[in-house]
């Protein structure tokens, strides 16, 4: 019932799915560009009409009263971005305790431009032995693109610079420039 909601209002919003998530049981999806809190209700409605339990974190100020049951009912878990925490080991952790465990990041980190993305969705791909699907916002179209999922191989640099160059096909709801990939400092 809630797939068939979910499909019904991104149709009454005009937007479309093209592709499909991956039929294997752990994945990690980046969601990019992230110019808007539309994003996040796009989002939402996409996953629910692909009829998937993808968790989500979030910064931790979204899971206070009035709506944090909210964000944790539907499958957040708040991070502290304040603290000094090695996130990608926990997180690569999660997926080590569930063997259907999905996981949704927006690699920017925020709605802003950036100059790099972060690249901690890559890493934790790689500790977890898991692929990253990429989904691409296009609101020019209104289309939820969802290529083949990425197998990491340990070549961040390359592997990194196709995930940039398939998100510069894409025009967020404010669009903006897609960064280089640079090492970390």
């Amino acid at each position: 019932m809630l797939q068939t909601l979910c499909k019904t209002l991104l149709k009454l919003m005009g937007w479309k799915i093209d592709g499909a998530l991956p039929t294997t049981p752990q994945y990690i999806a980046i969601v990019a560009p992230h110019t808007s809190n539309w994003d996040f209700i796009i989002g939402v409605l996409a996953r629910g009409a692909l009829g998937h339990n993808i968790h989500f974190l979030g910064k931790h100020q979204l899971f206070i009263p009035p709506w944090g049951w909210l964000f944790k009912a539907i499958g957040g878990t708040p991070v502290d971005r304040r603290k000094n925490n090695n996130l990608v080991d926990a997180v690569a952790q999660l997926f080590k305790a569930d063997a259907n465990f999905k996981l949704a990041l927006a690699p920017e980190g925020t709605r802003s431009p950036v100059t790099r993305w972060k690249t901690g969705f890559y890493h934790i791909a790689l500790a977890a032995d898991v692929p990253i699907v990429t989904v691409a916002l296009d609101f020019a179209h209104k289309t939820v693109v969802i290529p083949p999922a990425i197998k990491v191989s340990g070549d961040i640099a390359q592997e990194m610079r196709t995930i940039l160059d398939f998100y510069r096909t894409i025009k967020g709801r404010h669009p903006k420039t897609i960064p280089d990939y640079s090492a970390q400092k």
